[in-house]
């Protein structure tokens, strides 16, 4: 049986030769229509690739079953903004702990730890832009002002890393990085309410 949340789809499984034939038929189908995939079920276990095409690979044979779980854009969005704020957390924890490492010397560690800030900041602020483009109302003013300062800081920071001014580069992290992430908080809160407001509807 081949099902999408709980509903059989009127699929066969011996239509098909693998997993990925069935999971591609049911993308194609009206069945997932402004909703999000959280799971795939294979004869009840859950099932992720752990290579690309890995589902080409699991013939027909093999297979009893195929659930797929999905919830809507809007709820998924919604979850996925409501752990943003824990995120500006984390980033405000981390530069200061940078800034603390730089200024106690210990150069190696606090490059280490500022390599994966600027990581996690840049997959935050992809997953805002992720979001903006979901939201049905939101305020691009809060937004462009708050991504302008973080781009000019980040070409800032840059400079004095390659000049390997460590104490300026903790001052920047501390005093002006730290309160410019703060500042996201507000396009948080407004995704958030919008799509609090949406998933309501």
């Amino acid at each position: 049986m081949i099902s999408v949340d709980g509903r059989s789809t009127g699929m066969e499984i011996k239509q098909f030769h693998n997993l990925e034939e069935i999971l591609l038929r049911i993308m194609e189908t009206d069945e997932l229509e402004g909703r999000v995939v959280t799971d795939v079920f294979v004869n009840n276990e859950s099932f992720s690739e752990i290579y690309p095409h890995q589902a080409e690979d699991i013939e027909i044979d093999e297979i009893e079953s195929v659930e797929v779980r999905s919830m809507p854009v809007a709820d998924m969005a919604l979850e996925i903004a409501r752990e943003m704020g824990k995120v500006v957390q984390l980033m405000d924890h981390g530069a200061r702990r940078v800034a603390e490492l730089f200024r106690q010397a210990d150069d190696a560690e606090a490059l280490e730890v500022y390599q994966d800030l600027m990581d996690v900041t840049r997959d935050f602020l992809n997953m805002i832009g992720v979001l903006r483009g979901e939201a049905i109302n939101n305020s691009d003013v809060d937004f462009n002002k708050a991504a302008d300062e973080v781009s000019s800081l980040f070409s800032e920071m840059l400079e004095v890393l390659e000049n390997e001014d460590w104490i300026l580069l903790a001052d920047l992290l501390e005093y002006e990085f730290v309160p410019a992430m703060a500042r996201f908080k507000g396009v948080i809160g407004e995704l958030l309410a919008g799509f609090e407001r949406t998933v309501k509807e």
